[in-house]
């Protein structure tokens, strides 16, 4: 049988979603968990893979077992098992064919900038001491859906076939003494909206207009776009699936 698995997790203390041969991850805690309580070798497939340090408020991972379980008590046991900054929501049985990454319609990511100095949010937004024009940032925003590949936001030599992304949704909005950045998309590249932010900022305090958007998006180069923001201000808010990916019991 193949499961879905919806989870969140804090990523400071880890080096991203995908295991690595030298330091901890999300999936490897998973695993470990899922092997340990159901007794068998447990192998999960994420929807995609966060960078280290970057948290998601919800993701989804995918598993095989014949092992027999109620989801509830399963639930409860993982997170009685795992760290405390990993949190299981749900599990679901979903048809043998359905896989967390590719048959995801839809991701979105939240980008967090303290506008203010406060200790308590330091390890889960990016504070800024430039003043930002708002205005200018949503201008530049609207840029974005006028393109398709966007290999200029893009992690260099990254193994991809291609650079398109269909960008649906992006916006900046004052929360409390935040401005958020929320965008969704059917895929994203590698560092993608870390570079974003970092080079919408560059617009937002004057160091670049709006239009010099449209010569750094066409140029396709990683060097022509901002800085990338620091991961503890991201995080993956939700991942969308077709309706008819699960199966009925």
């Amino acid at each position: 049988m193949r499961y879905f698995i919806e989870l969140s997790y804090n990523g400071k203390n880890y080096h991203g979603w995908q295991k690595q041969p030298n330091a901890i991850s999300v999936q490897e805690v998973l695993e470990n968990a899922l092997s340990t309580i159901l007794g068998q070798n447990i192998v999960v497939m994420g929807a995609g893979r966060t960078d280290a340090g970057v948290h998601a408020k919800q993701l989804f991972a995918h598993m095989d077992t014949e092992v027999v379980f109620k989801s509830e008590k399963l639930m409860y046991k993982l997170n009685s098992f795992l760290p405390e900054d990993v949190a299981i929501h749900s599990i679901f049985k979903v048809k043998p064919d359905v896989h967390a990454r590719f048959h995801a319609t839809s991701r979105a990511y939240l980008y967090r900038i303290a506008l203010q100095k406060s200790p308590f949010n330091v390890e889960q937004a990016y504070y800024l001491k430039h003043n930002l024009d708002i205005d200018k940032l949503n201008k530049a925003t609207k840029v974005l859906f006028e393109y398709k590949n966007f290999q200029c936001f893009s992690k260099t030599h990254t193994d991809v076939k291609t650079y398109n992304c269909d960008i649906m949704k992006a916006a900046w909005k004052l929360v409390d003494n935040e401005l958020h950045f929320t965008i969704k998309a059917d895929r994203f590249l590698r560092n993608m909206v870390r570079a974003i932010v970092g080079t919408l900022i560059n617009v937002g305090v004057g160091k670049i207009e709006v239009e010099d958007l449209h010569t750094i998006i066409a140029s396709k180069n990683r060097s022509n776009a901002g800085f990338s923001v620091p991961a503890k201000g991201l995080y993956l808010t939700e991942v969308a699936y077709p309706d008819t990916i699960k199966l009925n019991d």
